[in-house]
């Protein structure tokens, strides 16, 4: 019956490009804004331009890349009058590229519930997800987005956030198929954790520099052993028993931690591919999902299709992205050496990011190094990006605190050097900070 059901209420992805779709926050830029716009007043006009069967939701072409549809319920708004977007008892605003709402799709399908009960329609019949009419719903700009248009005793009209949809729709329709064990202290245990540690810095894996620092970590490289952490924190939370994280049965947190893994699965490797992106436990848990059960295969297969031929094989995403497409292989230097102890060093102040030490051909009575301990990628400053914010800033507190020390020679103010190239003068390529005092110096050059 779920494979029936499945194969008639199929869902792909959109043909546009779906860049930043996923956690795209409403302080991006007015370009963003504009493009996003833009690209649903294109897909409108697109729509009532060329003839398209009568399905409502998505669908998937031949070649497996899937297309915008429409449906006789369906209606733009217009100058003279707006008709409503679907005639069903709720819509969900949804993409299948979404993993947090491939977890409300996962209960859809798992219940059979008909289009009449919940339509999935694109954010981009609304102009996006900036758009005015998008952001009324889900006032972050971020998938997915319900509209309730029955009568509901709460009053309420719309509903934004996964967990808080996933649940409205397990207790409205809790009388058809799996529970989901909404109860289930374990699959709760899960599920918070998947949602305060995992779905806010998953962004690590496929966001530009520009949208750095990502939650509580300023930089790629530490949100990923975060991730990669927290995966590790869930799998002690798992059952040693049956299919599913709870059991035998599923439960709401196989719901919202599957399509999760998928991005781990797919993405992780690009940055480390020395070892299996999930932990054991997991992996075998997401393997046996993915080819046993049909809900899941279908999710894991909408999720793949984007991912795949939008954001890999046409926009190219992770070219350009950090430890990805982009990393640091220019050879270690002596500062590598005395980060590591090899080789001495006269050091004022040390902590877990920045190294400071006395420069061994002093250009001034007090005369201070300091540096990142991690180059992570700043040969020279000419490098640093957004990613670089933070260590940046820590660079310049250090030496600040340096220049205030007297007992390290330092007077009435100090010279902050970074010298850049060959042109800069720039000798040992590990970006560094030059604090000198101790005398009245000279102009500059």
């Amino acid at each position: 019956m779920v494979e029936k059901y499945l194969s008639s209420r199929v869902m792909g992805c959109d043909v546009i490009s779906f860049d930043d779709i996923i956690g795209h926050h409403p302080s991006s830029s007015t370009k963003e804004d504009s493009t996003m716009k833009s690209i649903g007043l294109f897909t409108t006009l697109l729509l009532s331009a060329i003839d398209i069967p009568n399905v409502s939701g998505f669908s998937t072409s031949r070649r497996g890349i899937a297309t915008v549809t429409t449906t006789s319920k369906l209606t733009m708004s217009s100058s003279e009058a707006e008709a409503p977007l679907s005639n069903s008892d709720h819509i969900l605003f949804d993409m299948p590229v979404s993993n947090n709402g491939a977890r409300v799709r996962a209960i859809l399908y798992y219940k059979q519930l008909s289009q009449q009960q919940v339509e999935i329609i694109s954010p981009m019949k609304l102009g996006g997800l900036k758009s005015d009419d998008f952001l009324a719903l889900s006032p972050q700009g971020l998938m997915p987005a319900l509209t309730i248009q029955k009568e509901h005793d709460s009053g309420m009209k719309h509903l934004s956030e996964s967990d808080t949809i996933a649940r409205y729709l397990l207790a409205e329709y809790a009388a058809v198929g799996p529970s989901f064990q909404p109860d289930n202290p374990r699959s709760n245990q899960i599920c918070r954790w998947h949602d305060v540690y995992l779905t806010t810095i998953q962004g690590c894996l496929y966001k530009p520099a520009s949208r750095f620092p990502i939650g509580d970590y300023a930089d790629r490289k530490s949100a990923i052993s975060a991730f990669q952490k927290q995966l590790k924190t869930i799998e002690g939370f798992m059952s040693d028993d049956g299919m599913y994280l709870c059991g035998d049965e599923v439960s709401l947190a196989d719901a919202a931690l599957f399509p999760t893994c998928i991005f781990a699965n797919y993405m992780l490797p690009k940055f480390d591919d020395s070892q299996s992106p999930l932990p054991p436990k997991l992996n075998t848990w997401f393997d046996n999902l993915r080819t046993n059960d049909s809900v899941f295969s279908k999710i894991y297969n909408e999720i793949m299709d984007t991912l795949v031929t939008s954001w890999e094989e046409k926009n190219h995403r992770w070219d350009s992205i950090w430890l990805a497409g982009q990393r640091d292989d220019a050879p270690g230097t002596i500062f590598d050496k005395i980060v590591a102890k090899e080789i001495p060093a006269t050091i004022v102040k040390e902590d877990e990011h920045i190294l400071a030490f006395k420069d061994i051909s002093p250009q001034a009575p007090a005369h201070v190094l300091v540096i990142p301990k991690d180059r992570n990628g700043l040969t020279n400053l000419r490098k640093a990006s957004a990613e670089h914010t933070d260590i940046l800033g820590r660079l310049l507190v250090a030496g600040a605190e340096i220049a205030n020390d007297t007992e390290l020679g330092f007077g009435d103010g100090a010279r902050f050097v970074i010298n850049d190239g060959d042109d800069g003068g720039q000798e040992v390529y590990h970006v560094h900070l030059h604090v000198l005092g101790g005398r009245k110096l000279g102009p500059m050059g």
